[in-house]
């Protein structure tokens, strides 16, 4: 096996103990990953504190080159990166898959890098003059989670770099290594201890929300843990960027000719097998064309190639674990039980790994768990609806609002419908689909702040007022 290692303070790091990484699409281990210890997590921290004056009173055109070689390393590296997601994350070598997130790193990097940050003029006048600057807010705790492992870790890291922030970040116990090994090839470019990787237990990422030499906690993953971070870090009062749960709706509109869409609606659904804070996982159908959108889609789902992501001629790989593998299997089997029609699907596939078919379920109720729960996963409710008004209802009704959709040949009445749901992003005739420049983030318990372009960039800093008075005219 390859030996990992932490990096802090520009150094490999050896740890007394280890923790076993499983490649879903085998259930075996393939790996093993240094398990960091609280007292190395302080030693993170006061690394990336020390660095933290140096890197921030660096020249802006400099951390701009810094960000633009980063860029370069993740590309010469992109498949051994790309190999390592496949292996303990389950995403495909081909289509939108694990190639598509190391791009990805490095289109959002290389965006990031082209970002700036200006001074503002609030007031010019015969008395003072009022700008408003913005400063590094220092310590950058990140914690990362297991779907999109090494496209997260990047968009958590590069805009706290740009702006002059250090960083020390946990990736997942679930799909720690493409992370500790991008970090460690970061560091044979950046300065020491401007980047730094701790991988760990929730001891570790606990120890990080309450952390005094911690500024800012951003963390993508589940609601609950969010909440408990937020709880965490009130000690402090440490900044933070919450990326939450979501349950999107994505409503068809009636008389939308459904051929064109089929494509984009599916990646919008089943992208990375579903295991996506921004995939629609309740998707709503006029009942006028409910039967024959739902015999659609299922003949074009059923054609999609699932197995082992190291087979180019996947399209879709396993789950990425066991308890997310148990959940999914649990709420069909539950919608099932409950009178639901499985139209596609619906059964384990044989063998070891977390292979659960692409799985869609009609005549599903709102009070099942398949729709009042987030699946995250290859299974998808197909709800029937009778009017619009009743569609939005329904699919605002849940605590969550990431992403919402609608559907139809009509852009503009679908438009409309879109900015009726309540959702941090609407698309039409889309769903999921991510820009570098557009601010991403949710409302409700889908999370707090923004990230993305400038906005985001400007969540990573912290704003102070500087007033010039002037000298009296006599």
């Amino acid at each position: 096996m390859t030996e990992y290692a932490l990096v802090i303070n520009g150094e490999k790091v050896v740890t007394q103990e280890t923790f076993d990484v499983i490649n879903p699409a085998t259930g075996e281990v393939f790996a093993v990953c240094p398990k960091a210890s609280v007292a190395q997590l302080d030693e993170a921290v006061a690394a990336a504190r020390n660095a933290l004056p140096a890197w921030s009173a660096l020249a802006d055109e400099k951390r701009v080159e810094y960000l633009q070689q980063i860029a370069g390393v993740i590309e010469k590296n992109m498949p051994e990166l790309s190999r390592l997601i496949t292996l303990e994350q389950g995403k495909t070598q081909s289509g939108p898959g694990a190639n598509f997130e190391v791009g990805g790193c490095m289109a959002w990097t290389q965006v990031t890098a082209g970002l700036k940050l200006e001074d503002e003029l609030i007031d010019d006048n015969p008395e003072d003059t009022i700008e408003l600057t913005r400063k590094p807010v220092g310590v950058v705790g990140s914690i990362t989670p297991w779907n999109w492992p090494l496209m997260i870790a990047v968009w958590h890291i590069m805009p706290a770099l740009r702006v002059g922030c250090t960083v020390v970040i946990k990736p997942a116990s679930y799909t720690p290594l493409s992370t500790v090994r991008m970090v460690e090839l970061i560091n044979d470019i950046l300065p020491p201890g401007v980047l730094n990787v701790v991988a760990g237990s929730s001891e570790i990422g606990n120890a990080m929300s309450a952390h005094k030499g911690i500024d800012k906690i951003v963390f993508t993953g589940s609601v609950p843990v969010g909440q408990t971070i937020m709880q965490r870090a009130a000690a402090n009062l440490k900044t933070l960027t919450l990326e939450l749960g979501g349950n999107d709706a994505g409503i068809i509109l009636p008389g939308t000719d459904i051929d064109p869409l089929l494509e984009p609606l599916f990646w919008g659904c089943f992208i990375n097998a579903g295991q996506t804070c921004a995939c629609l996982k309740r998707l709503f159908v006029h009942e006028d064309q409910y039967e024959e959108i739902c015999q659609k889609f299922t003949d074009y789902v059923s054609k999609i190639p699932v197995g082992d992501g190291m087979d180019e001629a996947n399209l879709i790989g396993p789950l990425t674990n066991a308890p997310q593998f148990d959940l999914i299997r649990q709420y069909v089997d539950d919608a099932r039980d409950k009178g639901a029609r499985v139209l596609c699907g619906g059964e384990p596939l044989p063998g070891n790994g977390y292979f659960y078919p692409l799985t869609l379920v009609a005549d599903v109720t709102d009070d099942m768990d398949l729709v009042k729960e987030e699946q995250f996963g290859t299974a998808l409710p197909i709800l029937k609806y009778s009017t619009i008004d009743e569609a939005v209802a329904r699919a605002n009704v849940v605590d969550v609002g990431l992403g919402g959709s609608a559907w139809s040949n009509d852009v503009q009445k679908a438009k409309a419908v879109a900015q009726r749901l309540e959702a941090g992003t609407a698309w039409v005739n889309a769903h999921g689909k991510l820009h570098p420049m557009a601010p991403f983030g949710g409302v409700k318990l889908s999370g707090i702040g923004t990230e993305f372009g400038i906005e985001g960039l400007k969540a990573y800093t912290t704003i102070q007022v500087v007033s010039v008075a002037k000298p009296a005219q006599g």
